[in-house]
This record gives C-alpha cells, sequence and structure tokens, in this order.
C-alpha cells in the first residue's frame, strides 16, 4: 500500500495539473471533438476517434486527481526534524567504494515526471534512512546484496543539491 504523503511542492504540482487539464486542455479538446462529430461519419473520421480518446485520457486523470487529493497528508517541514532524516529531507549517502547518491525522500506520487533525485518514502533505501543522522551507518537490502551507506549529508532545502 502506498503512503499517503506529500511534499507541499508535489501536492502544489498535482493541485496545478488538475487545473491545467480540467480548465484549459479539456474545454479545447472538448471543442474539437464536437466540430469534428458535426461532420457526419465519425468511423473514418481520424480528428474525432483521436481527440475523442484524448479526452478519455484526460478524464481518467481528472477522475485519478479528484480521488487522490483529497486522500493526500501535506507534510511541511518542520525545525525539529534538522539533523535527523525525515519524510522530505534531502539526503546525501557515499558508499566504501566512494559512490556517492544525492536524493530527495517524498511520497508516491513525486516520484514520476520530472522528479530527479527524488525516492518514494516506501523505498527499501528510505525506510533504512528515516530517524538516521549524519554520520550514521545504514545497511540496505538490495537485490544485489547487503550495501551499506554513510550518511554525509542531511538538508530540507534543495539548493545544496546543485552545487
Amino acid at each position: 500500500m502506498k503512503t499517503k504523503l506529500i511534499t507541499p511542492e508535489g501536492y502544489k504540482k498535482l493541485y496545478d495539473e488538475h487545473e491545467e487539464i480540467w480548465l484549459i486542455q479539456r474545454p479545447e479538446i472538448t471543442k474539437i471533438v464536437t466540430w469534428a462529430a458535426s461532420l457526419g461519419d465519425r468511423s473514418e473520421n481520424a480528428d474525432y476517434q483521436y481527440n475523442k480518446r484524448k479526452l478519455r485520457e484526460i478524464d481518467r486523470r481528472v477522475r485519478f486527481l479528484r480521488k487522490l487529493l483529497p486522500e493526500l497528508k501535506i507534510i511541511n517541514y518542520s525545525k525539529e526534524q534538522e539533523g535527523r532524516v525525515f519524510f522530505g529531507a534531502w539526503v546525501e549517502i557515499e558508499n566504501d567504494a566512494g559512490e556517492v547518491k544525492k536524493f530527495r525522500i517524498v511520497g508516491p506520487e513525486e516520484i514520476y515526471g520530472n522528479a530527479i533525485g527524488y525516492i518514494s518514502i516506501d523505498s527499501p533505501m528510505a525506510r533504512a534512512l528515516l530517524k538516521k543522522e549524519m554520520g550514521d551507518i545504514v545497511t540496505v537490502k538490495t537485490p544485489n546484496g547487503i550495501k551499506q551507506w554513510h550518511i554525509t549529508s542531511i538538508r530540507y532545502s534543495r539548493q545544496w543539491l546543485d552545487k
């Protein structure tokens, strides 16, 4: 079962997507479908068929977002989180081979699209990191065996990731 947590940024992105497809894209596609339907034979009308399919995709996404958004719990940053890994943290880890990874722990709905550097709180890595502090060693079970990582940085701002 997916965790129903989300960052404020993630919630805004999903909300904005809903508004965009409901208020802008759907009315445009509806006009095209209406126009294409008025041309007559719909069975061989590519404009009608393509846009009708697109309209169904939009409606499916709108239904999904309308069901999902009220279920999500927005988790805001709290000063008590400093120094430990919690939801929303940007974490840098390093293994003994010198491999470094940087990522943010977010809700499962936030890891898609342009979410480079995000991992779901439901992932084994995130679960292993939760409540740990800088300098701690974390053991994570992976398909390739057990791996150990040292926590080298914990932040609650994206700015450090781009350095």
